[in-house]
């Protein structure tokens, strides 16, 4: 069975892509997923059992000379599916979910930290987000190699404590 993640969506300027409220599911500490969420009809793509899609919208505007932003972290259920549905898969799947949670609050912790020049904001907040982007990219790419897409059961378990270990690490950047 190999799992695959679909990421979805970057929203970096101004009025981007407007997303429909009722098909995201905001990360939420005391919400997991369950196969109920995965609403797109699974497909065959060779041994693919699930696919998840995940948000990570960042938006900004200047208004009269001050820089405001917006952070959202979220599952997509209309291309989320899943083929083979058991406990162990949905816990990969919910893996993905959190890491884009880790990068979200690492976006807002950099973000945060950010030093705003007028002449330059847009470049620099593009390069912020492009960097935290391809960090996360490489992040979950790394998580479905080990973990060899779930089937390797003590990565996977090891993984399930990284990604936690990574939460409770970015804790205080989780109020974006």
């Amino acid at each position: 069975m190999k799992i695959l993640y679909l990421l979805l969506a970057f929203y970096l300027t101004i009025g981007a892509g407007k997303k429909q409220d009722d098909d995201y599911i905001k990360w939420k500490e005391d919400r997991k997923l369950t196969w109920d969420d995965f609403k797109a009809p699974p497909q065959k793509i060779g041994s693919t059992a699930a696919l998840t899609t995940t948000h990570l919208g960042f938006s900004y505007s200047m208004t009269n000379g001050k820089v405001s932003y917006k952070i959202e972290c979220g599952f997509q259920k209309s291309r989320s599916w899943g083929l083979v549905k058991n406990d162990w898969i949905l816990k990969h799947e919910q893996g993905h979910f959190d890491i884009a949670e880790i990068f979200a609050r690492k976006l807002y912790k950099q973000v945060s930290g950010y030093k705003f020049d007028k002449n330059t904001f847009q470049k620099d907040l593009d390069v912020i987000y492009k960097s935290v982007m391809d960090e996360k990219e490489k992040f979950q790419q790394q998580y479905d190699d080990e973990t060899d897409y779930s089937r390797n059961k003590p990565k996977q378990e090891d993984w399930i404590k990284k990604i936690a270990g990574e939460l409770t690490a970015n804790k205080a950047w989780s109020g974006y």
